[in-house]
């Protein structure tokens, strides 16, 4: 893999839950995107999220993403592989896409965050 290839390969996170039929279909069109371009894979499965706190009675991260996308999975976060890991508390600024979405839709954002 050339240096160039290596600097602009993505990570996409991929926010789902538990019985989503819009989430199987998104995991299907990044099948598809995959087969053509790299790129680095997450999923964060809502699901898991439980009622109970951290120490202190502070919400656990996932408890915060349930917080922002349980009702509107599925969402996908598009970074470069080097940015830093997805945080809730930089969820407004981050490259996405929600519910439906094409191959191209997903090309189109990877573009947008390898240019950032």
């Amino acid at each position: 893999m050339f240096a160039s290839s290596i600097l602009r390969q993505c990570r996409i996170t991929l926010f789902t839950r538990a019985t989503c039929g819009l989430c199987d279909s998104a995991k299907a069109v990044l099948t598809q995107v995959q087969e053509k371009r790299a790129f680095e894979l997450q999923h964060v499965d809502l699901s898991a999220a439980t009622g109970e706190k951290e120490t202190g009675g502070e919400k656990t991260e996932m408890q915060m993403w349930r917080d922002l996308y349980d009702f509107d999975v599925p969402v996908i976060h598009v970074a470069k592989a080097s940015d830093p890991p997805e945080s809730p508390s930089r969820a407004a600024k981050a490259v996405k896409l929600m519910h439906r979405m094409t191959p191209a839709d997903v090309e189109a954002k990877m573009d947008a965050a390898e240019k950032q």
